[in-house]
């Protein structure tokens, strides 16, 4: 049988997997809580016995990234490459603030949304990562640079959504007060719009915030963005997100990337107005990024301001994104999936 990463596990499901092999449920506690000390390997887990770490050496591992590449943009924010056990690599990005440290990560092996204006989706969706993968983003950065990563976005490379089970499971761990500890609130969760898993995250009743892409509210135009708006329209989606408010009684970030001559004139604006008006939400206006392939100009300044004033002066609350790691192509919707040569 091949060896598990051990990161894959919940400290329950550790706690359950040391019953069923005939050792004390306690056990899992203290494996679990090495783990996310970064320990390297079993035998530097001091307080178990010889026949559990025997136990863990036979069927487990623990899974570390390889650090293929690092880029540092001018703004501080560092881009990684980080190789997979099976040859795949994904990318995420670590983001320096006044409150500290936030990392972008990935939620899989490319992507199969198809959205027009995105890297991460060239050459579709390799596959899912596990949840352990995903942890291991946050825990290698934050060996890298000897830091406390602090808030989490899942905005990176794939559709978290389209990986619910581990993605669940990964918050699950994250969140442990036996492992690293990170608060729901600090964690934020972006989608393209899956509309039953919005249904779905919605009876969950997590304390994360939900970050919708949305980039139009026309469908012909998101339509031709975003194809997964074929399948779910933007009634369909408004109608999971105004359940998402009503059973969490928390605000919806709705991502808008502002394209040249596609998405943002006045009557874009009035129809995103028309749209969210009333609504629980926060509007969060992004000048598209370059991607190398891609067709989509950003809009320019005067543009933006005129789109953001139209939106303000409606009485909706709206942001401009702060623009970091462009210059290394770490910026939103700049990832894509990368490979090791070997």
């Amino acid at each position: 049988m091949d060896k598990c990463d051990i990161k894959n596990f919940t400290v329950k499901e550790l706690e359950e997997m040391m019953i069923k092999n005939g050792y004390p449920r306690f056990r899992g506690v203290q494996i679990f809580k090495w783990i996310y000390k970064d320990v390297a390997n079993f035998k530097d887990m001091k307080n178990l016995p010889g026949d559990i770490i025997e136990f863990l050496e036979e069927n487990f591992y623990i899974g570390r990234a390889i650090l293929i590449n690092k880029q540092q943009s001018k703004d501080g924010t560092i881009k990684y490459l980080l190789g997979l056990h099976d040859k795949n690599a994904v990318e995420c990005v670590l983001m320096e603030y006044k409150h500290g440290y936030s990392i972008c990560i990935s939620s899989q092996v490319g992507c199969r949304m198809q959205c027009s204006f995105c890297a991460s989706t060239e050459g579709g969706l390799v596959r899912s990562l596990s949840a352990g993968e995903m942890v291991e983003q946050v825990m290698a950065t934050a060996r890298e640079r000897e830091i406390v990563i602090s808030n989490i976005v899942i905005m990176g490379i794939g559709e978290p959504f389209d990986n619910y089970d581990e993605l669940m499971k990964f918050l699950n761990i994250i969140n442990s007060k036996d492992g690293i500890n990170i608060g729901m609130r600090h964690i934020t969760i972006s989608t393209s719009g899956l509309v039953p898993r919005v249904y779905g995250f919605a009876d969950e009743n997590l304390q994360c915030t939900l970050a919708v892409s949305l980039h139009s509210a026309i469908d012909e135009v998101r339509n031709m963005l975003m194809p997964i708006n074929r399948k779910y329209n933007i009634s369909e989606l408004i109608k999971a997100c105004d359940y998402y408010i009503s059973k969490t009684n928390r605000r919806i970030t709705f991502e808008y990337a502002l394209i040249k001559d596609v998405n943002d004139g006045v009557n874009d604006a009035d129809a995103l107005v028309k749209l969210l008006r009333g609504k629980l939400c926060h509007i969060n206006l992004i000048p598209i990024n370059p991607v190398s392939g891609k067709a989509h100009i950003r809009s320019g300044h005067e543009r933006v301001e005129k789109f953001k004033k139209i939106i303000e002066d409606n009485g909706l609350q709206v942001t401009l994104r702060r623009e970091l790691g462009t210059d290394i192509q770490g910026a939103c919707g700049q990832l894509r999936k990368n490979y090791i040569a070997r």
